[in-house]
């Protein structure tokens, strides 16, 4: 939890974001399941009503779990 309430780390998620969305190393389709599902919620939130999750705290949270997963894959590999 203190990990999420860090600034230092969110300056390192979203350095990391931006380098891999960039990358020609990672898969146009995999970039799509980030950018996608993110930028749908920013435009259309009503969607999902009953959610009181703001847009920023969405993609915070996308943006932490799809910087662990391609950094994982592409170490890998």
């Amino acid at each position: 939890m203190r990990k999420l309430l860090s600034l230092r780390h969110w300056k390192h998620v979203f350095t990391r974001i931006f380098w891999l969305l960039r990358s020609p190393n990672v898969k146009l389709i995999h970039k799509l399941m980030f950018l996608l599902p993110v930028g749908l919620y920013w435009v259309l939130p009503d969607v999902m009503p009953f959610m009181p999750v703001d847009d920023i705290a969405v993609t915070m949270l996308a943006a932490e779990g799809f910087t662990r997963w391609m950094e994982n894959k592409y170490r890998a590999g």
